[in-house]
């Protein structure tokens, strides 16, 4: 059974979706779609920006997306999933790739996301940090035992897990995941505290768009990071997709569920490979590839 994957924030590069826009008369509609829907020429700043442009949080999570869904669409009818995942950003372009969400509706809630993200962020500021080399429990109990915000957030694959909060209880969880033996525990540069209650105020504010937007039958399952199982029913998708925002990604755990239900190629759709990575760490036997026009 074939899988495909899409990644989410950080797989952003300088250039990306020049070589779609070129190629394909489709890539191009779509992307002059997206600016007039976005109301700026993102395809500018994705094409030629600087990487300081590209990281702002209202551009990279449109971009991602828009590499990926425009990707999953120029790929035709060779495009043939059997289920999706997306890493947290990722999983609005697989409801966009397995047709629960229209390319429009999905580019305006991610749009809405990135906006209500990056004012969470200014609200109340947060940071996120990487530890690597230490079981999931033993972090999670740092977490639960430093006093402050401070909660696991992306359970990437085994020995590697994000944890996200207020900075200062970031900072210290670090200094005693590292007495606990961690191989590191490093602050990453990212604008806030992505997938904790920090984030409350952008999940109230998605949850509404979401509630008003039209999700379609998918045509086939997607497994959620909230849930990390199998799933086609649209109320459903809603409610954990506004979950999302403030509860941990559980990319491990969903990788490992797509496996048991028959995964055999996980193909990644979209900027990098970050994901084909992490499905490697999950499991030695899985076959990865890129998605290739």
């Amino acid at each position: 059974m074939n899988a495909y994957v899409f990644p989410g924030q950080g797989a952003q590069f300088v250039g990306m979706g020049l070589d779609l826009y070129e190629k394909s008369p489709l890539a191009q509609e779509l992307f002059e779609t997206a600016n007039d829907i976005l109301g700026f020429s993102i395809t500018d700043i994705m094409f030629e920006g600087t990487k300081e442009d590209l990281q702002q949080t209202k551009v990279t999570q449109p971009a991602i997306f828009l590499h990926s869904v425009i990707l999953s669409k120029v790929l035709g009818d060779t495009f043939k999933p059997d289920m999706v995942a997306g890493h947290s950003l990722g999983e609005f372009s697989a409801l966009v790739a397995n047709g629960t969400l229209t390319f429009e509706d999905g580019l305006q809630l991610v749009f809405k996301r990135a906006m209500a993200m990056q004012k969470a962020c200014e609200l109340q500021p947060g940071t996120m940090a990487a530890v690597l080399g230490l079981e999931d429990a033993t972090v999670e109990k740092v977490c639960a035992d430093t006093s402050g915000i401070v909660v696991a957030a992306n359970y990437n694959c085994p020995g590697q897990l994000v944890i996200s909060g207020e900075i200062d209880a970031i900072n210290t969880a670090c200094e005693t995941l590292k007495e606990a033996g961690a191989r590191r525990a490093l602050v990453l540069p990212v604008g806030g505290a992505f997938h904790s209650p920090l984030m409350e105020p952008a999940r109230e504010e998605l949850a509404t768009a979401i509630e008003n937007t039209t999700f379609n039958t998918p045509a086939c399952p997607i497994y959620q990071n909230v849930s990390t199982v199998a799933i086609t029913d649209q109320g459903e998708i809603k409610q954990n997709l506004i979950s999302q925002l403030t509860a941990p990604v559980k990319w491990t755990q969903s990788v490992q569920q797509m496996i048991k239900d028959g995964a055999q190629l996980f193909t990644e759709v979209g900027p990098g490979k970050v994901l084909q990575g992490l499905a490697k760490k999950i499991d030695r036997s899985t076959e990865v590839a890129s998605a290739v026009v």
